[in-house]
């Protein structure tokens, strides 16, 4: 199923040129336009879920196989030092394009970038009622 005004589906499915640096049944990976590093790619499935709360089982259960495969190469190819995998769900979380698609973002010792996110301070029972109100 495709969006026909989504530029990831067109993307995806070959109708708008991309960097492809691997491509099957499902999936089209490609180098992001505005990358954070040196080989910053996207993975994005050729049919439209806004979001990892709409993607089906199956396509979800092949995406982080992809995204190890593709670390592995790129991190041997690129000789980079480390990696982040990473995917953002609705605009407070990031996304700027209503498509799913997860990051892969080599990293090196000197690319000044940093995804550490500070811990927000929450006491034990805080922890507690937040268990409590997931698992009821």
């Amino acid at each position: 199923m495709r969006e026909e005004d989504c530029i990831f589906c067109k993307i995806a499915n070959g109708e708008i040129p991309s960097r492809t640096l691997y491509e099957d049944d499902d999936f089209r990976v490609i180098l992001d336009l505005n990358p954070v590093t040196k080989g910053h790619a996207l993975i994005l499935p050729k049919d439209h879920y806004r979001n990892l709360y709409e993607i089906d089982d199956s396509t979800a259960a092949k995406v982080l196989p992809l995204a190890r495969k593709m670390a592995v190469t790129m991190t041997e190819k690129l000789g980079c030092d480390g990696f982040n995998v990473f995917q953002n769900n609705n605009e407070i979380a990031g996304q700027t394009v209503f498509h799913f698609h997860m990051h892969l973002v080599p990293r090196y010792d000197d690319d000044s970038q940093s995804f550490v996110m500070p811990p927000c301070g929450m006491t034990e029972e805080q922890l507690d009622a937040v268990r409590d109100a997931i698992v009821g």
